[in-house]
């Protein structure tokens, strides 16, 4: 028995088949065809592989609905432009035919942001190369100083400030069925501490953030004058605020899910310093943000179970244990208040 329309059922996420994507960006962008459209991967966004005949490739990023709210596609592409403009190596977006840096797809549930990157050049960076890391602490700090002379640093719809990273992603995670009592008091208690803790800190300095600088949203660049150079890309969950929170993602990366790459933060910071001093509230905030940032993936994974399914939350009585240990060994009484 076929299904009637009145039956259909909504919804919550949707892939757009290939063949589609590739009949899109032919209506919206000016690249030769017939083009190649291949899925990537699908997750908080899906990326297409694209290539045109002469085998140029890009890369198209239709985000995901999350809980935040739609994705912030106009600041982010226009920060990117300007980083572009400026000498910073960045991934740069696509105008669309009328001349717009994203646009709009027609999903079963809902319009999705759709922007057409230029494909970021060079290898993927080793991460236990203290040499790739290096490159991407330079970046990053040519990012932050650039940000300081860009007239938008402080638009957007999003503020990466403690409701975003830590308040509304513990909510998300206290709203899950699957969270014990004992996860929920932690969560509870430990954000409150984090708060007072940074917020009893001194003038912690503020920028235009990438926000996922976790060291695999980069290329090192292989050829031309800009060689060894890291170049940047998935700034979505980007923003103005918290300088010691960008730090922190890449010292998280390298030390959560039982990962032990202190080598890589410490040539990490050695990098960015290379470029532009670390105020000494900042450098001490890092350790402070380094759990608020494992409590944002929480967050994130918590607001993606209607899509997503309650088995992608399996891990979540795990990472209560890497918190623990983090505010035990290394969050000294000082920044704990």
């Amino acid at each position: 028995m076929i299904a009637s329309q009145s039956e259909l059922l909504r919804a919550a996420y949707s892939t757009a088949d290939a063949d589609s994507v590739a009949a899109f960006v032919v209506a919206n962008y000016d690249l030769s065809t017939p083009l190649e459209c291949i899925l990537l991967q699908r997750g908080f966004n899906d990326s297409f592989s694209v290539r045109t005949p002469d085998r140029t490739r890009y890369v198209l990023r239709m985000s995901g609905r999350r809980r935040r709210g739609d994705a912030d596609v106009d600041a982010e592409t226009k920060f990117i432009a300007y980083l572009d403009s400026v000498g910073v190596p960045v991934s740069t977006a696509v105008p669309t035919r009328a001349g717009s840096l994203f646009c709009e797809a027609a999903m079963s549930e809902g319009l999705r942001p759709v922007v057409l990157f230029r494909y970021a050049d060079g290898r993927p960076p080793n991460l236990d190369s203290v040499e790739d890391a290096r490159a991407q602490g330079v970046t990053l700090a040519r990012i932050h100083a650039a940000s300081e002379r860009f007239p938008g640093r402080q638009a957007g719809r999003y503020r990466l400030d403690l409701d975003h990273l830590l308040h509304r992603q513990v909510a998300a995670v206290m709203e899950l069925k699957e969270a014990t009592e004992e996860t929920r008091g932690y969560l509870s208690e430990l954000s409150s501490r984090l708060a007072a803790s940074v917020d009893a800190l001194p003038d912690l300095n503020w920028t235009r953030c990438h926000g996922d600088c976790h060291g695999v949203n980069a290329h090192i660049l292989t050829e031309g004058p800009n060689t060894g150079q890291a170049q940047f890309f998935d700034f979505d969950d980007g923003g103005f605020g918290y300088l010691a929170y960008d730090l922190a993602v890449h010292l998280w990366a390298q030390i959560s899910f039982q990962r032990r790459r202190h080598a890589i933060w410490l040539a990490f910071i050695e990098g960015y310093r290379s470029v532009r001093p670390i105020a000494q509230a900042d450098f001490d905030a890092v350790a402070l943000f380094v759990p608020i940032r494992h409590i944002w993936l929480m967050g994130e994974y918590a607001g993606r179970v209607a899509e997503w399914g309650t088995e992608s939350m399996a891990w979540l009585g795990q990472q209560e244990k890497f918190l623990q240990a983090w505010e035990a060994e290394k969050l000294s009484p000082s920044l704990l208040g």
